[in-house]
């Protein structure tokens, strides 16, 4: 039986959340929807989203609709006409979508529209709250020692998830012999001259050495580029980026790479982290603690969004949350493990740079209906 109150009503069921990304405000806004007190913990000193741009998918946007973040979201964002892909500037495939739809942003801008949601529904944020582990009991173990008991725990605190490390998930990691660098710069679109630069742009050279530029047009403003090289290649790795090297490469993006040097950043290996189970008694993983996947597809934040909508769904209403994280993980994982490991095979066999890659089967994850949306 739930606990009641003093007035004799049940009383409401509340959840502690470690990490205020994505993933975590998400089930917070879910959570709080569906009656549920909650409170999000961020180690950070104040909320904000590190990194560049972002693509969201059909799968994505109707997580957005459900948390009442989805109009916010198309204040500043753009539509993609094609996803074009080029070897050697020569183009070798563009891809539209029907009915599926394809949003560019800022992460910045993704994550204030969704933050927005969670200040409505009264999330209660606790910035500077360093958490240090979880109990499969149901507590929360901040760094100051404090422990603090839930109906649920959702850990949404990133690769090095100190919720999931400390309960001792069983995991795999493998990394790929290729990285990514992340930067926002000015569009530009005027200094690059005519072309169709509205698309995103899969630029792809193999001679004489390996070297890739995402093209993403987020806004009027803003366009993010995701640098990639192998790891080891020490220069197509730097950061900040060897300038003569990438214009030599792509000299069509020149104004672009020029805005782009000396600019910081982080270059980041592709890995893969696969759990042997995403819950363990009343604690629950999502986002990048319980599935980090390579960004092949463009799919990391959307399946987080849509596994911490589905979470929420799962437990509303029951007395036995135990056995109702065991139902969600049953009913929601075999999708997203299928988008992990299609997008481990594209980053390992370098496959997109084929075009025509987005078949219907690799769009599964994309077309998926989550759980929870109306």
């Amino acid at each position: 039986m739930r606990e009641q109150t003093h007035t004799g009503r049940p009383k409401a069921p509340h959840a502690e959340i470690a990490g205020a990304g994505f993933a975590g405000l998400t089930a917070a806004v879910a959570l709080l929807q569906r009656g549920w007190t909650v409170r999000v913990h961020e180690k950070s000193q104040e909320l904000r989203e590190f990194g560049a741009g972002i693509l969201i998918w059909e799968n994505g946007l109707r997580v957005l609709e459900a948390i009442g973040a989805h109009d916010d979201v198309l204040a500043s964002s753009s539509a993609p006409p094609f996803y074009e892909t080029r070897i050697h500037n020569s183009t070798v495939s563009k891809e539209s979508f029907g009915d599926v739809r394809l949003r560019a942003m800022t992460r910045q801008h993704l994550y204030r529209s969704i933050l927005n949601a969670a200040v409505r529904e009264g999330a209660d944020i606790a910035v500077g709250s360093e958490v240090a582990g979880a109990d499969p009991d149901g507590s929360l173990v901040l760094a100051s020692g404090q422990t603090l008991k839930a109906d649920l725990v959702v850990g949404a605190d990133g690769v090095a998830s100190k919720v999931r490390d400390s309960i001792g998930f069983t995991q795999t990691r493998r990394k790929s012999r290729d990285g990514i660098t992340r930067l926002l710069v000015p569009r530009h679109k005027e200094e690059l001259g005519p072309g169709e630069w509205d698309n995103v742009i899969d630029f792809w050279n193999f001679e004489p050495r390996v070297l890739r530029i995402l093209y993403v047009p987020c806004n009027d403003e803003n366009l993010y580029i995701a640098l990639m090289a192998p790891w080891e290649d020490p220069e197509g790795s730097r950061v900040p980026i060897d300038l003569p090297l990438w214009r030599e490469a792509f000299p069509q993006l020149a104004p672009v790479l020029e805005s782009a040097a000396g600019m910081p950043g982080r270059y980041d290996r592709y890995e893969t982290t696969v759990l042997e189970t995403w819950t363990s008694g009343k604690v629950a993983l999502v986002g990048d603690a319980a599935h980090a996947m390579c960004p092949a597809l463009g799919q990391g934040a959307g399946c987080a969004m849509v596994n911490a909508l589905a979470l929420a769904a799962a437990v509303e209403g029951t007395n036995d949350v135990e056995n109702a994280l065991q139902e969600w993980e049953k009913k929601e994982r075999p999708i997203t493990d299928r988008c992990q490991e299609k997008s481990a095979f594209y980053a390992e066999t370098r496959g997109m740079s084929k075009g025509n890659q987005f078949t219907p089967t690799v769009l599964e994850a994309a077309r998926h209906r989550p759980t929870g949306t109306f």
